[in-house]
């Protein structure tokens, strides 16, 4: 495998993460609405097979038409891309949501970071298990369980939740072994990979919905607006934003995202659903920002000291 240079977050990178923070923290409540006209493996196919095509289509308009950029190849870490960044965890989720709890499927989300930080000390050179990093993750995650608070273990009674709990782990592994392998490529044109990878993944996740679910009925116009929002915004976007900001400031940055995406989602629930603000929002969400900053705080103080000589 190759072993990329280190990672070196700039401002934009910052950007992008709060940008997918914010998407992604809409998409738990768009994949509620979708789901009431489809079922949890179709729609997991409807994301990924519409992202798949918008994204090739960019790839093949704006693209230099090359996957790897120099004579390396690694086909074996394209298919873990592939099935595991969209196809597995989509499913798993999908599934997953239709028997646990938002509040818990948002924290097993928040764990990701918890996943990828050993993961990239053992298969990445460049992102070492520092102390600040794991104090100030773990701060993240304190803010997310105090967000969540007793709704994130609270039972729902659905005789499945236990197995829809470890699904959510599953989803959650899944994406910090994506992670991690992208930033092992070898150089990549980043929309081609970001293309090629959501191919691979409607190749692996259409034939398990048809195993799993059969032929799927014709949704409603409305369910299919859902699917098609999906498959475009938090499916196809954010995957292009993701693999650029993981190759240029490594995995460990961009798991800093899914300690936003429960602070959002509450957001959005209030603000869409009027559901009512929970009483640990600003407390939790000062913990997730401390414990960013705290983990990054090298990469922001390269950040501050580049402008300062600027």
């Amino acid at each position: 495998m190759h072993h990329p240079a280190p990672p070196r977050p700039a401002a934009t990178d910052w950007l992008s993460v709060v940008a997918l923070g914010i998407v992604w923290g809409a998409t738990f409540l768009v994949t509620e609405l979708a789901l009431a006209g489809v079922t949890p493996a179709w729609l997991a196919a409807g994301r990924v097979v519409t992202a798949a095509a918008v994204t090739a289509a960019i790839w093949r308009l704006a693209g230099s038409g090359r996957l790897f950029t120099t004579a390396a190849r690694s086909p074996g870490g394209l298919a873990i891309v592939g099935a595991f960044s969209t196809a597995v965890p989509f499913l798993l989720l999908a599934w997953a949501q239709t028997h646990v709890t938002s509040a818990f499927a948002g924290v097993s989300m928040a764990a990701i970071a918890l996943i990828v930080l050993p993961l990239s000390h053992l298969l990445l050179r460049d992102e070492a298990l520092r102390l600040d990093r794991v104090a100030g993750l773990l701060v993240g995650f304190a803010g997310v369980a105090l967000l969540l608070g007793g709704d994130a273990l609270r039972a729902t009674g659905d005789p499945l939740e236990p197995v829809g709990r470890l699904a959510c782990i599953g989803a959650a592994c899944s994406y910090a072994v994506a992670s991690v392998t992208i930033r092992r490529l070898p150089p990549v044109d980043p929309l081609g990979l970001a293309a090629t990878s959501l191919l691979i993944g409607s190749a692996v996740v259409v034939p398990l919905a048809l195993l799993l679910e059969g032929p799927p009925a014709l949704p409603d116009a409305v369910t299919l607006g859902w699917i098609v929002l999906l498959g475009v915004v938090p499916t196809a976007g954010a995957n292009m934003l993701r693999v650029l900001v993981v190759r240029r400031a490594g995995p460990v940055f961009m798991s800093l995202t899914n300690y936003q995406v429960p602070v959002w989602s509450v957001i959005f629930g209030a603000v869409i659903l009027g559901e009512p603000v929970r009483p640990g929002l600003f407390a939790a969400t000062a913990l997730i920002l401390g414990g960013i900053a705290l983990s990054q705080r090298r990469a922001l103080a390269a950040i501050f000291a580049r402008r300062r000589a600027g």
